[in-house]
């Protein structure tokens, strides 16, 4: 059975890349906006009893994004399609996990019951921000990880005897420091971090040694950039002799661009998850590598009952 990819409007591109990949052209679809504003979505094939993947990142506009993508699961599910696999390369509320404060939502749960209600059948998604978000759902989540893109990049850049540390900026991404620092050869160290409020964050120690090495900060999303500009200060301050980032999903909001731009990172490495605004383009030392060849091998894989946990290196 073909399968069918249909794509929203968050990643185009990357949608394209992964259909190329599959060699499978994108199924036609018509999204378009009435006066008000209403999202309408109508599919222009066939899909009866088809097995289909519907690409969409909930990226900026975020709301915007989310809509389109359940109500062209709603179109496909009432157009009696076999399965619908929604592809969210970037799932956005990730960071609302959790309760925080009293009165406070779990928008990811809110996020996973929507999808789920709508008529989807699976998720994959890469990097999720919080892991425990795939027991969020009732339906089978594939996490996938951009490490081997990140792995290799920085295999080719570097010299096997350059001295190398993974920098995660908070406690909470020491695992992921962790996994790419056992393939690199490297060392792992960890910001100790205190917020002072939303999207504020002050770097104030690190924990393990960065001295004459070079420091590689390694988030899963880079947002306002304020902890990786602070955590870029805090290891230049206790030694490293150069510092890089890399992000899997950069987001890139308010003044991102402008902190990175004045800071001493010496290059931001991120993937295309999310597409980078003309601004983020324009900027030299941001560099983007493409995942469409993990996320179309694990659409070949769920397609043909294939295994895909070989994927989750």
């Amino acid at each position: 059975m073909r399968l069918c990819l249909f794509s929203g409007n968050s990643n185009v591109p990357l949608a394209q890349k992964i259909a190329e990949t599959l060699g499978t052209p994108l199924s036609p679809c018509t999204l378009r906006r009435f006066s008000d504003g209403e999202i309408f979505a109508e599919i222009n094939e066939n899909v009866r009893g088809k097995d289909v993947y519907v690409l969409q990142s909930t990226c900026t506009p975020v709301n915007d994004h989310l809509m389109e993508l359940l109500i062209m699961i709603d179109a496909l599910k009432r157009a009696s399609a076999n399965s619908i696999t929604a592809v969210m390369p970037y799932y956005g509320y990730a960071r609302q996990d959790r309760k925080v404060a009293p009165r406070t939502p779990i928008s990811a749960k809110l996020v996973a019951d929507i999808l789920t209600a709508a008529g989807t059948s699976r998720v994959v998604s890469m990097d999720l921000h919080a892991g425990q978000i795939q027991g969020f759902f009732n339906i089978p989540f594939d996490n996938l990880y951009a490490k081997p893109v990140f792995v290799d990049y920085f295999k080719k850049m570097f010299k096997p005897d350059e001295p190398l540390v993974l920098v995660s900026p908070d406690a909470g991404g020491v695992e992921r420091a962790r996994g790419h620092a056992k393939l690199l050869n490297a060392q792992v160290a960890m910001i100790d971090k205190r917020r002072t409020g939303p999207n504020v964050a002050k770097a104030m120690n690190i924990v393990g040694n960065v001295k004459d090495m070079t420091a590689i900060i390694l988030d899963d999303i880079i947002d306002t950039a304020g902890t990786l500009c602070e955590a870029a200060d805090t290891v230049l301050a206790h030694g490293a002799k150069r510092v890089l980032a890399a992000g899997v999903h950069p987001v890139l909001s308010g003044p991102a661009i402008e902190r990175i731009k004045a800071s001493p990172i010496e290059k931001v490495i991120v993937t295309d998850t999310i597409p980078l605004a003309d601004a983020a383009r324009a900027v030299t030392k941001i560099h983007q590598l493409p995942v469409a060849e993990i996320l179309a091998e694990a659409i070949r894989r769920i397609h043909s009952y294939e295994s895909v946990s070989s994927l989750f290196m």
